[in-house]
């Protein structure tokens, strides 16, 4: 069975991209998303986000007629689910000891939204990153609200539709270009449902699709990203503990680095984004006795944003100190980035607009921040503005992401602090 019509459920910094380059490819492109403003901006050819030569790619699918977009499903030949799958209860006001609980309600709201208009013959892939089990329990969800039809938990290779897992492996920034490129997992609940997958994402993708089951491909995107986060809480730990003794950490991961079979990461202010500061979780969730490892990583790296904050009262007590005419009222800070990660406009689960938050609380003073990538943030009392403006009025400086717009500052000096040099 041909795939003429595409369904991309979710236009987020996935969904949109994905389906921009089926569309590229002449296929007819459906995007549902609930976000009026988001629908409105793709029909016009523009997009609601920041990722490089996605624009144009969108405006020409548009403007040539292979994309649109709209709130509700229609009929298409295979459905690609790439809803978020956030936690029941923000991760930054978890205790130390509490274990975060995933949300799968917009996974199960885009199946009942599909459901009535499948049909026999449809292809349904997951893309979110989910826990594992996540792809089956959407399979039980579209079976329970289309019973006419039959699914691969009850049919296996003779379902009516075929259901499969494909996790998004893309790094922000490079997304157009690593969808192309990139290797697939592929996890069908049947070898029938892994080769129709298979048959639709090479479309375009140039990479190899390397087929498994569903638990698997769900299981794979999770493990990249807690070895990550791992590797990185490595790093941040190593940052503290070489603060406390008075040693260069940059300097001493420099030298570790030249031994052939080491290759340390650099340390930052926490981990952020909606992969590695997350997919962990999924894991720990699921197997809290045995994932230990993986949960420290996680206490580790999250408690790195507090450890900025206390050199940021630091900073404020020693500025005081030196400038005794002056009340902590009178001191002005500056974050330098608030992304998740260096020039993207990204600022889910970011450690630095935690920072930001956590230094406005505290502080009595004024708090100012540069974020070249977004025109604005919806945060009481921190106030955007430009580079300029922050270097000239700042009392302290707290760099927090290593934009390239920063590359010509030194942040280095008094009064400084400098989390990711």
């Amino acid at each position: 069975m041909s795939f003429n019509t595409i369904s991309v459920i979710g236009l987020g910094y996935i969904g949109l991209p994905t389906a921009a380059m089926f569309a590229s490819r002449k296929k007819q492109v459906i995007g549902v998303d609930v976000n009026q403003h988001a629908v409105d901006t793709i029909n016009r050819g523009e997009i609601h986000i920041v990722e490089p030569d996605l624009d144009m790619i969108v405006h020409a699918a548009v403007i040539e007629g292979y994309l649109k977009a709209t709130i509700t499903p229609e009929p298409a030949d295979a459905f690609l689910i790439a809803v978020p799958t956030p936690f029941k209860s923000s991760l930054n006001n978890e205790s130390d000891s509490a274990i975060p609980e995933p949300d799968l309600s917009y996974i199960k709201k885009a199946s009942e939204a599909i459901a009535p208009v499948l049909k026999n013959g449809d292809l349904v892939i997951l893309e979110s990153t989910s826990p594992v089990g996540a792809t089956e329990q959407m399979a039980e969800w579209l079976a329970a609200a289309r019973p006419d039809l039959s699914f691969p938990q009850a049919a296996g290779e003779n379902a009516d539709v075929n259901v499969a897992h494909c996790p998004e492996r893309v790094l922000p920034g490079h997304v157009v270009r690593e969808l192309v490129e990139n290797d697939r997992v592929i996890g069908g609940m049947t070898a029938k449902c892994s080769a129709r997958a298979v048959e639709l994402y090479k479309t375009f993708v140039l990479g190899e699709c390397v087929v498994t089951n569903a638990r698997t491909a769900e299981m794979a995107k999770l493990t990249e990203n807690s070895c990550r986060d791992v590797q990185i809480a490595f790093a941040n730990e190593l940052s503290i503990i070489c603060d406390k003794l008075n040693i260069d950490v940059w300097e001493l991961i420099s030298l570790a680095n030249r031994h052939p079979r080491i290759n340390i990461l650099q340390p930052g202010p926490g981990v952020g984004g909606h992969c590695i500061a997350v997919d962990p979780w999924f894991i720990v969730s699921k197997t809290p006795d045995e994932a230990r490892l993986i949960h420290t990583a996680r206490k580790v790296n999250d408690a790195k944003p507090q450890w900025v904050i206390d050199k940021v009262k630091l900073a404020i007590a020693d500025f005081l100190q030196a400038n005794t005419d002056k009340t902590a009222a009178d001191v002005t800070i500056a974050c330098y980035g608030l992304a998740f990660k260096p020039d993207i406009d990204d600022l889910r689960e970011s450690p630095a607009l935690n920072i930001a938050k956590q230094i406005i609380e505290l502080h009595s003073g004024t708090v100012i921040a540069v974020e070249p990538n977004v025109a604005s943030v919806d945060i009481t009392d921190l106030q955007l503005v430009s580079l300029k403006e922050a270097l000239e009025s700042a009392d302290i400086n707290v760099l927090l992401v290593n934009h390239k717009a920063f590359s010509e500052i030194d942040f280095k000096g008094e009064h400084t602090i400098n989390t990711v040099r």
